[in-house]
């Protein structure tokens, strides 16, 4: 049985790789090795997963997002495609953070992080579970307000043009959206930026 197999598909830092091969001294080295044979996959510096064939687990990049730089949370493109309310692949992995913004590549992808500020981050987040991962994401409401609010160049301040956004330019199922929470909207415009805009969705809603 290899050690590496119970770290499931969780991604860790090369301490807890380590911590596996207690009787051996050089712990970097043994770890190069295992990059090198591919049963661990390196993520970023410091930091790997387990290959898939090893583990016997599917890979989530979902779950790498959070890991990969937090406190995080999937939002934008990517939440919504999750929730299947955007018809279109999405090629790169979005979310938001209260640290500073960054972008990281790896055999996985590539994964962007925005910065909000902490009132604004913790609304409308939600955790799901799975029965081998759980991951932190965006509700749809959420993930809707961070696209809209944290798109540069994306000004949006009357009724047409929120719904041409909407329906023409990211394909909205916009029977979902006439069903959406406005709660969250609420809080998103009192604490987040592009107000204005947030608060034509709650109008055109009508609640």
């Amino acid at each position: 049985m290899n050690v590496l197999a119970d770290l499931g598909n969780i991604p860790v830092d090369s301490s807890i790789i380590g911590s596996l091969y207690p009787d051996i001294k050089g712990k970097n080295q043994k770890i190069s090795e295992l990059e090198k044979a591919n049963e661990i996959i390196r993520l970023k510096r410091g930091m790997y997963v387990v290959n898939p064939e090893v583990s016997g687990k599917v890979i989530s990049t979902e779950l790498i997002a959070n890991h990969l730089y937090g406190p995080s949370y999937i939002s934008m493109q990517s939440a919504l495609r999750y929730y299947g309310l955007i018809p279109e692949t999405v090629y790169t992995m979005r979310s938001m953070t209260i640290k500073h913004s960054r972008d990281f590549e790896n055999r996985f992808g590539r994964f962007e992080y925005v910065c909000c500020p902490k009132d604004y981050f913790s609304i409308g987040v939600t955790l799901i579970s799975g029965h081998e991962f759980s991951f932190v994401i965006a509700t749809p409401e959420k993930a809707l307000c961070d696209l809209i609010a944290y798109t540069p160049g994306l000004n949006l301040r009357y009724r047409k043009e929120i719904l041409a956004f909407l329906s023409e330019d990211i394909r909205f199922d916009m029977d979902a959206f006439f069903n959406m929470d406005v709660g969250i909207f609420r809080q998103c415009a009192r604490n987040g930026k592009k107000g204005a805009a947030i608060g034509t969705l709650i109008k055109i809603l009508g609640k």
